[in-house]
């Protein structure tokens, strides 16, 4: 990954920063306000942080931004397979409503500029996805649940449904989230996967010393990607293990549930008013 600010806060993929139309970020623990579990940078309302540390924070991340959004829209996640499509009706219903379409919803899309859609994760999967066909994009929360029932793929069918998106179109990223390799699991997620239609052979490995089985979600959503029609070179993923980094990155294994969280945000960029 990159850095997107010279203080680290906030990092990026190269794959997107290369891209003129769009804006994005995924949030480190450097840089806020918010202390103890929720130290320093936590950007997300829905974890129990202080509430005036969480706007301090989310003040911070939107000045470091170089387009400025109209809005952060975050979700309040519930490791579902639930998406919303941030459209007209999303955009002029009134706050409070807003806030009843994020309940109980883990992935957005949009293809209206200036909105700066985000997935909170420690330890689950931020995914992103940049329509650069029909200028749309999405975040997926893709948690161990969220991947058994497949979120990212049927955030992709969303997308070719809403915007016509197919899989030569999209750039993708997978971002920080904890590594097969301590990612241990119980018999029980094995066979969810199992059940789930995945190859367990390409996703499951055994521990040579203790024998417990261990799951890849890396490897998983990227063959959701794959069957989309998304080719290896059009993914960028991170490699990092937000287990092993979790003084950089935040790590509910490591902090508990109780603690910050990841921002990831993506947004089509704001189109420039020019006087005539």
């Amino acid at each position: 990954m990159i850095s997107l600010t010279k203080d680290h806060k906030m990092l990026g993929y190269a794959s997107l920063d290369a891209c003129p139309n769009i804006s994005h970020f995924v949030t480190t623990r450097y840089g806020g306000c918010s202390s103890g579990a929720y130290g320093t940078f936590n950007c997300s309302p829905y974890c129990g942080d202080e509430f005036e540390d969480v706007c301090r924070n989310q003040a911070l991340l939107l000045d470091a931004l170089p387009y400025r959004p109209t809005a952060l829209i975050i979700p309040k996640q519930t490791h579902q397979t639930n998406y919303l499509v941030v459209n007209e009706e999303f955009l002029t219903s009134p706050v409070d409503s807003q806030q009843t379409f994020l309940e109980g919803v883990d992935a957005l899309m949009t293809d209206k500029s200036g909105y700066c859609l985000c997935v909170s994760t420690a330890d689950c999967v931020p995914i992103m996805l940049y329509d650069s066909t029909h200028q749309a994009v999405a975040v997926v929360h893709a948690g161990w649940r969220g991947t058994v029932d497949r979120i990212l793929e049927q955030t992709l069918q969303g997308m070719f449904t809403h915007y016509g998106t197919t899989g030569k179109d999209i750039r993708a990223t997978i971002g920080p989230s904890i590594s097969s390799a301590a990612f241990e699991v119980g018999e029980e997620v094995c066979e969810a996967f199992q059940k789930g239609g995945y190859d367990l052979d390409q996703i499951c490995m055994r521990h040579p010393q203790t024998g417990k089985a261990h799951i890849d979600l890396w490897a998983a959503n990227f063959s959701q990607l794959r069957a989309f029609g998304v080719s290896e070179a059009q993914v960028e993923l991170s490699g990092i293990c937000t287990y092993t980094a979790h003084e950089q990155f935040f790590s509910a294994r490591r902090l508990g549930v109780k603690s910050g969280r990841i921002l990831s945000g993506l947004m089509l960029n704001p189109i420039p008013l020019f006087n005539h």
